[in-house]
């Protein structure tokens, strides 16, 4: 049994790392925003006592010492698995409500690591493969996507773009972080996971279909006929399934060689076709689904990413869920809240 941290404990990806940490016998502290959010945790493990579940709330992680007392705990941490960040694109201001919180919150808490709490050993970082991909070159035709590639964006390259400011948060939060490891050489070691577009089943307490988490919001709108006309362009076309960047984040640290490399977690690639495909197989019941005739939603002119997933899988020892199930367990958790 290992003590953790996990933080934003009430996100999409966060909610299923906390399921394997808790199945694979771990002792976990979740940080949360509100009260409210703790409730909601705790109406999911009924049965589960304090000393295997308990929190700590943190507002705002883009305070300065935002993490300073959560990072402390009796019994000690050993592990903290940080998945807090934004990730939406109701943004006003790119720098206050995606750079700022994205990249102060992840050096914010390797700062408190360092200074309050020197038994923990290993951090496991959410980043994204929006630090790995090269926005101008897209799907890069001939070239293979690995965690040897980096976003080469800056500031200068955002220009207002939220999309553009998204993708420059996760890439200058996880540049960050390994510069931290690597100038200040603290007590612990770093591990990231990056994730493309993350599918299925929701598990956290989620209010409305309002709320849902970006990515899985195609499959809400394929659904309620929001594509009957036409499929919107599929983006970026690697994806993978949110149980398999939970049990990525828990890998990481359970497993010693993860130390210190980052790990490219992705199924493969998919488009918004297909999403649809899945959908009217399985779910007749949705009567405004596009048809084979419905233009859209192949892979764009550029054609499928490609990409290399193979250190994920000999590392971490991942089996990847293919896409008609990840999309089928999705469209049944969004059932439950009124799809």
């Amino acid at each position: 049994m290992t003590r953790v941290l996990l933080t934003g404990g009430s996100g999409f990806i966060a909610a299923h790392t906390l399921d394997v940490l808790l199945k694979n016998g771990h002792s976990v502290v979740t940080t949360v925003r509100s009260q409210d959010k703790i409730d909601r945790i705790k109406k999911i493990y009924p049965d589960v006592g304090k000393d295997k579940l308990d929190f700590a709330i943190v507002p705002d992680i883009a305070v300065e010492g935002a993490f300073d007392e959560a990072v402390v705990s009796t019994p000690p941490f050993e592990v903290v698995l940080h998945t807090a960040s934004p990730f939406h694109f109701n943004v006003t201001d790119i720098q206050k409500q995606l750079i700022d919180p994205a990249v102060i919150g992840t050096t914010g808490i390797l700062r408190a690591i360092k200074k309050n709490a020197p038994t923990i050993k290993h951090v496991v970082i959410t980043s994204s493969f929006a630090a790995i991909i090269n926005p101008e070159k897209m799907a890069w035709p001939g070239h293979t996507y690995s965690e040897a590639d980096w976003n080469p964006m800056t500031l200068d390259d955002i220009k207002g773009s939220v999309s553009l400011g998204y993708r420059a948060s996760k890439t200058f939060a996880e540049k960050a972080a390994w510069k931290y490891v690597e100038d200040e050489k603290p007590g612990f070691t770093l591990s990231t996971v990056n994730p493309p577009m993350v599918f299925g089943p929701i598990i956290h307490q989620l209010q409305d279909l309002d709320n849902l988490n970006t990515s899985n919001q195609r499959i809400r709108d394929a659904a309620l006929g929001k594509f009957k006309d036409e499929i919107p362009d599929s983006g970026v076309t690697l994806w993978v399934d949110v149980r398999d960047v939970a049990k990525a984040h828990v890998a990481a640290f359970e497993k010693p060689e993860a130390v210190g490399k980052r790990f490219f977690t992705t199924q493969g690639t998919y488009n918004n076709k297909q999403i649809c495909q899945i959908i009217r197989k399985h779910f007749p019941q949705y009567k405004d689904l596009p048809t084979e005739s419905t233009p859209g939603g192949d892979y764009g002119e550029a054609g499928p990413f490609t990409a290399d997933n193979s250190r994920s899988i000999e590392v971490l020892g991942l089996k990847y869920i293919p896409l008609e199930q990840s999309i089928v367990d999705c469209v049944k958790s969004l059932q439950s809240v009124g799809l």
